[in-house]
Order: structure tokens, then C-alpha cells, then sequence
């Protein structure tokens, strides 16, 4: 049960990076340090923020081009008339999930 719970919290959590209000939260961090902190805000506090930001370019970036991908797969599904419709809610289960339904279609089940 703690298991899937983390699990789902994991993915929920990756899903979360990609939104721009995630820049909004750093941001703010940033700014909150720089009040509060001054004497450590230095060249490794604008590195480390630096590092975070870029994590979510990169994280925001992958979302994007995931999404785009699934949509056009899910139009392919939608009007191949021998795909399987289970197949088009794939996307929406946890990642291990997804990989057990892949080895299925792989032994042809």
C-alpha cells in the first residue's frame, strides 16, 4: 500500500515540475533567500538555482513533447479500426504498469 501510494506520489510529483507555477516556486524561494539571507546568497546560491531551473526547462520540455506525442498516438488509435482502445488510457496508469502492459503486447496477448 506505502508502496503504490510513493509510487504515485513519484509520478504525480514529475507531472507537478512541468507546470509553470514550479518556476514560480523557485523563484520565490530565490527571492525569500536573498531577503532572509543575504550573506549566503553567493555565486554557489545563484549556481543551485541556476541547477533548478534548468531541471525544470528540461523536465517542462520532456512533459511537452510526451503529451504531443501520446495525443497523436491516441488520434492514431481513435481511427485504426484493429487498435485496441485499452491501449489509448495506457498513459494514465503508473509507469511500472505501463511496462507490464508492454511485455503483454510483446508476447502477443
Amino acid at each position: 500500500m506505502a508502496n503504490q501510494w510513493l509510487r504515485h506520489t513519484l509520478t504525480s510529483l514529475g507531472t507537478l515540475t512541468s507546470r509553470p507555477q514550479a518556476f514560480l516556486i523557485v523563484l520565490a524561494y530565490a527571492l525569500l533567500w536573498a531577503l532572509f539571507q543575504p550573506e549566503t546568497f553567493d555565486w554557489h546560491a545563484i549556481a543551485t538555482l541556476a541547477t533548478w531551473l534548468m531541471t525544470l526547462v528540461i523536465q517542462r520540455s520532456e512533459h511537452r513533447d510526451t503529451q504531443a506525442m501520446h495525443a497523436k498516438l491516441d488520434e492514431l488509435l481513435r481511427t485504426h479500426e484493429q487498435a485496441s482502445s485499452a491501449l489509448a488510457t495506457v498513459d494514465d496508469k503508473e509507469p511500472e504498469e505501463v511496462e507490464r502492459v508492454r511485455e503483454d503486447q510483446r508476447r502477443g496477448e
